[in-house]
């Protein structure tokens, strides 16, 4: 008995339950922003001139030099900085302890956790 070639089966003309016939399909027209692109927030400028930066940022730096760690680092800069904002703290960090931005903010949540467990008092 020969067998029979199997025939490559058609696509079927009825689309599947679910399933979009492609040459039918719409593209959404594009919606107009509600928001105008003017209210973008506007990043805050840091201002790394300041004495007191400065002198963290050199001290973060001596640490580095002596060949401590940069958590060590970015401990010292924290110290002069415990009062400021975390955008300044943290890019003193990037600077006076060579971390990256996303390293700098890690610190800055370690040291911040740190200084809140050293001031509780213990009992």
């Amino acid at each position: 008995m020969a067998k029979k070639e199997a025939k490559p089966k058609k696509p079927s003309a009825k689309p599947v339950k679910g399933e979009v016939k492609k040459d039918k399909v719409e593209q959404p027209a594009a919606v107009p922003s509600a928001k105008p692109a003017e209210s973008a927030p506007v990043p805050k400028k840091i201002d790394l001139d300041e004495p007191a930066v400065k002198k963290a940022i050199d001290e973060g730096q001596a640490v580095i030099k002596d060949g401590k760690s940069k958590a060590d680092a970015a401990w010292a800069i924290y110290g002069h900085l415990k009062d400021q904002g975390k955008d300044l703290i943290v890019a003193a960090f990037i600077k006076g302890a060579t971390l990256t931005e996303k390293g700098a903010l890690t610190y800055w949540y370690n040291c911040r956790k740190r200084a809140a467990k050293e001031a509780k008092p213990t009992s």
